[in-house]
C-alpha cells in the first residue's frame, strides 16, 4: 500500500484499522502525482481531482461536525505530502488552511482570539513559504522584531493584540512580494496540494544521495487539523518507541506545551524531554507509552511518532520506522528477536547494509559539524574517515610515517610506484581517475578512505602544495597542513576532525549468525596478499596486484615485459624471478585461507600498465633497461590506441604463453609446497577476458599441462578447477560453448557494464552519468548498482546457457557489484551460488545476500 498511498497515508490508515485515534483525512495518491508530471505542457493536477475532494471533505465534515470554510465552527484542513520512502524533513507541509479574514474571526469566537490569530500567522508563514515562495526570513524578521518589542522570548508569550499585529505585518510581507493569499478555502487547498511537490531541491538531492529511485512520486495528506496551541493542557511532540542512537529500550523523544508541530522541529523554543510529559500530564503520558508500545509490537520495528494533546485528548498524526544509527539498528534487531515480536529473519531484514558500513570504518564523531570546513567534493571512491598532513609524495609519505606523522596522500593521479606511500598514508586523494582507478582500487583493497577524481585540486608536487578552486573560492594548502577526507562521502575537510572508531558489540556476532543460517550464496573476498583474508574463500586473486607491492618486483616486471618485448635472452631469467615471487605470493594465502577455494585471476591488464607514464621516466627506464639487456629498448611500442580493448587478459597469455606458463606453474609449485605441510588447498585458475572458444581452449590445455609437470615433478596431485571470467557480452552469448572447458564461471561485471553499454566507466562517470541520472534518463549509475534489464540479461543468458551444458557449474560474481545489496538481490535471484567482493565489504555483502534469499522466501 505504500507505494500507492506513500508511507504517511499508509501507516495513518493502518493507526485509523487498529483503533488508535487518528484525525479524521483522505489519501491522494501517488498515481496523481505520477498524472501531474505527465500532463501535457506544465505539470497540473487533474481537472477532476478538486471535485473529488469536495465530496470526500463533505464526510470529514461529517465526522468532525464541523465544515470547511465556514466562519461558523470552522473545519481547518493540513496538507503533508509522504512519499512511499520515508525521507525525514525533505517533503512539505501546510497547516491551517481554509482561514481567511472572517473565518478566523469565527475561529477566534469559538476558541479565542490568541489561538485564532497564532493559527493564522502560522498559515500565512506557511502558505507563504511553501505555496508562494516567498522567502521565510522575511516572516521571521517580522516575529523576531515583533518579539524584541514587546519583550518576549518565546512565540507562546505573544498576547493576543500582539498576534493580530503580526498578522497585518506579515500582509505587508505579501504586499511586497506582489503576492496574495486566496480567500476562498477551496483554492488555498488546491494550490497547497500543487506546491507540495514530488521534485523540491533538497527532496531531490535526498534520493540521490540515498539512492532511492523507482518511486512513483508522492502522495498527499489531507488531514483535520488538531491543535496543540490551544491552551497549556494542549501540546505536541515526537517520539521513538527506542533510542535511535543507542537501541536502549525507552521512551525516547522531545515535546512541548502549547504549540503546534512545527515548533519541536524549528528550534524556536527549547523542548522538554519526553519523560518529562509523565509530570506535566500523567495520564497522557501514561496512554502514550501504551499507544506505542502496541504500535511498535504491530509494526514490527522501532517507530518514530508525532503527536498532539488537544485539550487534555490525544491524538496520533504519524508513525514511521525510525531512522537509527547502525550501532542502534543492532540492539534492535536484536532485542525485538528476543522479546518475540520479531522472527531472526524479520531481525535481518531490519539492519540496512549502510548500518554495518558505519559500524565497519572508523568515522567523524560529527559530520554536520565540519560542514563550514569541507573544502570540496570527488569520487567516494573507498569509505571511511582519514585524518592527517597532507603531503604530495609517495616518497614523503613514506618518510612522515616513519618518523610517526600521520599523513593523506594527495596525488594528481596515483601509479604502481606510489604504493609504498599510499601504504603508508592515512588516506589517498587524487584529482584526476575514477572509480576504477589505481587509486580506488588499492585503496579499497588495502581499506584505506580515497578520494578520487576531484578536479577543484590543482596539485603542485614541485612547490609542495595544493589550490583549492570551489564554488569561485581559491583555497591554498601547502605540505603539513591538516585535512581530513571522508571516502563515504567524497569530501575534503580542512583541519583535523575528531575519529571514532568502529562501535562494534555483542549484538553483531549474533545477527551475524542469523545471516549465515539465512543467505543460499557464499560470499568470498578480491584479495591479493597474504595479509588480507577471505570469508568462504577467496572470489578474485588479481595476480597483477602481487607485481605492485615492492620496487624490487616492479623492476622484476618490467624487465620480464622489455625482456618479452625484445625476445631477449634474459627472458626465461626474468620470468624465472617473477616465478619465485608468484609462488611466495601464493604459498601465503593458501596457508592463510587453507581448506577454503581461493580463484586466481591470471594476468589481465595490458602490459604497458606497468611501465611509467610518458616523459622523462619513461625514458630512463628504456636507458636501464636496455643497458641490463644489451638491447636497444622501445617499449613505447607497447602503447595501444585502445588499451582496455586491446592486448590483455587471456590475449596476452596466447600471444605470450610463457607468462600464463610461468603463472600457472608458480600457483601449482606453491600448491604442492604447502599441500606437503599437510593443508588442503584448492586453486580455482581463472583465464580472463574470453570472448572464444578457441581461446579458454588454449589457455585451459597450457593450465593443465603445467599442472601435470609439477605433480610429477613433486609427486603431489593438486586438485584444482579452471574456469573463466566472463566480462565481454559474446562470452554470455557462447556460454554454452564456453562451459564444455570451464568449471566455473565468475562475472566481471565492471568490464562487462562498459562492454555492454559502449561506454568508458571514468569518462561516463566525469562526463554525463551525474547528468543522466538527475534528468531521468537512467535511474542509477550501472556502475555501482547492475543494470538488470541490460547487463543483467546477459548475466541471465550466461548462466542458462551455460548450466544447459553443464549442470552443476559453478556460477558467482567477483565484479564491484559483488559487494552492493541491491545486485546481490538480484544475483540471488538468477542463480548465483556466490559474490566476491572487497574483504571491507564481506559482512555487508553477507547480510545482503540473506535479505535477498527471505525475501524470495517470502515471495
Amino acid at each position: 500500500m505504500k507505494n500507492l498511498l506513500g508511507g504517511k497515508g499508509a501507516n495513518l490508515c493502518e493507526m485509523a484499522k487498529i483503533g488508535l485515534n487518528v484525525p479524521p483525512g483522505m489519501v491522494i495518491t501517488t498515481e496523481v502525482c505520477t498524472a501531474y508530471y505527465k500532463h501535457e505542457g506544465a505539470p497540473a493536477l487533474p481537472d477532476d481531482l478538486m471535485d473529488n475532494i469536495r465530496e470526500h471533505v463533505k464526510l470529514v465534515e461529517a465526522n468532525m461536525g464541523q465544515e470547511f470554510g465556514s466562519p461558523n465552527n470552522p473545519l481547518l484542513l493540513s496538507v503533508r505530502s509522504g512519499a512511499a520512502v520515508s525521507m525525514p524533513g525533505m517533503m512539505d507541509t501546510v497547516l491551517n488552511l481554509g482561514l481567511n479574514d472572517v473565518i478566523v474571526k469565527g475561529l477566534a469566537a469559538a476558541r479565542g482570539d490568541r489561538f485564532a490569530y497564532d493559527c493564522y500567522r502560522r498559515l500565512l508563514q506557511m502558505f507563504g513559504d511553501v505555496v508562494l515562495g516567498m522567502p521565510n526570513e522575511d516572516f521571521e524578521e517580522c516575529l523576531t522584531k515583533m518579539k524584541k518589542r514587546v519583550g518576549a522570548k518565546y512565540d507562546i508569550e505573544l498576547s493576543a493584540e500582539n498576534l493580530v499585529e503580526l498578522v497585518e505585518e506579515y500582509k505587508q510581507v505579501y504586499i511586497r512580494h506582489k503576492k496574495t493569499i486566496p480567500e476562498d478555502p477551496y483554492e488555498q487547498l488546491e494550490m497547497g496540494i500543487d506546491a507540495v511537490s514530488w521534485n523540491i531541491p533538497r527532496a531531490v538531492k535526498y534520493r540521490e544521495i540515498n539512492k532511492i529511485t523507482g518511486l512513483s512520486g508522492t502522495a498527499v495528506n489531507l488531514q483535520t487539523m488538531v491543535y496543540g496551541n490551544i491552551n497549556e493542557n494542549s501540546g505536541t511532540g515526537v517520539c521513538f518507541t527506542r533510542n535511535p542512537a543507542t537501541g536502549r529500550k525507552e521512551l525516547f523523544g522531545e515535546f512541548l506545551l502549547n504549540a503546534q508541530g512545527e515548533d519541536v522541529v524549528a528550534g524556536t523554543r527549547t523542548p522538554l524531554p519526553i519523560a518529562q510529559l509523565a509530570d506535566k500530564m500523567p495520564a497522557i503520558y501514561k496512554e502514550l507509552v501504551d499507544v506505542t508500545t502496541d504500535l511498535e509490537s504491530h509494526m514490527g520495528d522501532m517507530q518514530d511518532i508525532e503527536f498532539t494533546v488537544q485539550d487534555g485528548r490525544l491524538f496520533m498524526l504519524q508513525t514511521r520506522n525510525g531512522k537509527r544509527t547502525g550501532l542502534a539498528a543492532l540492539q534492535v534487531a536484536v532485542d525485538l528477536a528476543k522479546e518475540g515480536l520479531v522472527t531472526s529473519d524479520k531481525a535481518v531484514l531490519l539492519v540496512e547494509p549502510r548500518h554495518l558500513d558505519q559500524l565497519l570504518h572508523p568515522m567523524f564523531e560529527n559530520e554536520k559539524g565540519y560542514a563550514e570546513l569541507v573544502l570540496a567534493h570527488g569520487l567516494a571512491a573507498s569509505p571511511g574517515a582519514g585524518v592527517g598532513r597532507v603531503v604530495f609524495t609517495a616518497d614523503d609519505a613514506e618518510a612522515w610515517n616513519a618518523r610517526g606523522e600521520k599523513v593523506i596522500m594527495a596525488r594528481t593521479e596515483t601509479s604502481p610506484e606510489d604504493v609504498g606511500g599510499m601504504h603508508a598514508a592515512q588516506g589517498i586523494i587524487t584529482s584526476r581517475g575514477g572509480m576504477t582507478s589505481h587509486a580506488a582500487v588499492v585503496a579499497r583493497g588495502w581499506g584505506k578512505p580515497c578520494v578520487c577524481g576531484c578536479e577543484a585540486l590543482q596539485i603542485d608536487e614541485h612547490k609542495k602544495m595544493m589550490t583549492v578552486v570551489e564554488n569561485g573560492t581559491s583555497t591554498i594548502i601547502k605540505e603539513g597542513d591538516w585535512i581530513s577526507i571522508n571516502g563515504t562521502t567524497g569530501e575534503i575537510i580542512t583541519g583535523q576532525q575528531a575519529l571514532k572508531p568502529p562501535s562494534i558489540s555483542g549484538n553483531l556476532a549474533t545477527l551475524m549468525k542469523w545471516v549465515d543460517d539465512a543467505r543460499r550464496m557464499s560470499v568470498m573476498a578480491n584479495v591479493d596478499t597474504p595479509e588480507d583474508n577471505g570469508a568462504q574463500g577467496i572470489g578474485l586473486c588479481r595476480t597483477e596486484h602481487m607485481f605492485f607491492s615492492t620496487p624490487q618486483r616492479i623492476a622484476a616486471v618490467r624487465r620480464m615485459i622489455a625482456a618479452t618485448e625484445l625476445e631477449s635472452p634474459e627472458k626465461t631469467e626474468s620470468l624465472t624471478e617473477l616465478q619465485g615471487y608468484q609462488r611466495e605470493d601464493f604459498e601465503g594465502i593458501f596457508r592463510v585461507i587453507h581448506g577454503l577455494p581461493v580463484t586466481i585471476r591470471l594476468l589481465d591488464p595490458p602490459l604497458h600498465e606497468f611501465l611509467p607514464h610518458e616523459g622523462p621516466a619513461l625514458t630512463g627506464l628504456c636507458k636501464q633497461l636496455a643497458k641490463e639487456l644489451h638491447k636497444s629498448s622501445r617499449l613505447d611500442s607497447l602503447r595501444e590506441s585502445n588499451p582496455m580493448m586491446g592486448l590483455r587478459g587471456c590475449r596476452l597469455g596466447i600471444v605470450h604463453p610463457e607468462i600464463s606458463e610461468m603463472q600457472a606453474t608458480a600457483i601449482f609449485e606453491a600448491a604442492a609446497n604447502v599441500m606437503a605441510e599437510g593443508k588442503s588447498v584448492y586453486p580455482h585458475i581463472m583465464i580472463p577476458l574470453v570472448s572464444l572458444s578457441q581461446e579458454l581452449e588454449f589457455e585451459v590445455d597450457l593450465v593443465h599441462r603445467a599442472a601435470k609437470k609439477v605433480a610429477e615433478r613433486t609427486g603431489l596431485e593438486v586438485p584444482y578447477k579452471v574456469g573463466t571470467m566472463i566480462e565481454i557480452p559474446r562470452g554470455c552469448l557462447i556460454a554454452g560453448q564456453l562451459a564444455k572447458r570451464a568449471e566455473f564461471f565468475s562475472f566481471g561485471t565492471n568490464d562487462l557494464t562498459q562492454m555492454t553499454f559502449g561506454i568508458s566507466r571514468d569518462d561516463a562517470q566525469a562526463k554525463f552519468l551525474t547528468f543522466y541520472k538527475k534528468h531521468g534518463i537512467i535511474p542509477i549509475d550501472p556502475f555501482e548498482t547492475i543494470d538488470t534489464e541490460g547487463v543483467g540479461e546477459m548475466v541471465k543468458i550466461a548462466v542458462e546457457r551455460g548450466r544447459a551444458t553443464r549442470p552443476d557449474l559453478e556460477i558467482g560474481i567477483c565484479g564491484e557489484h559483488g559487494g552492493d545489496p541491491s545486485s546481490i538481490e538480484f544475483f540471488d535471484s538468477v542463480g548465483l551460488g556466490y559474490v566476491s567482493c572487497s574483504p571491507l565489504r564481506v559482512p555487508i555483502a553477507r547480510l545482503a545476500a540473506a535479505q535477498a534469499a527471505i525475501k524470495a522466501k517470502k515471495q
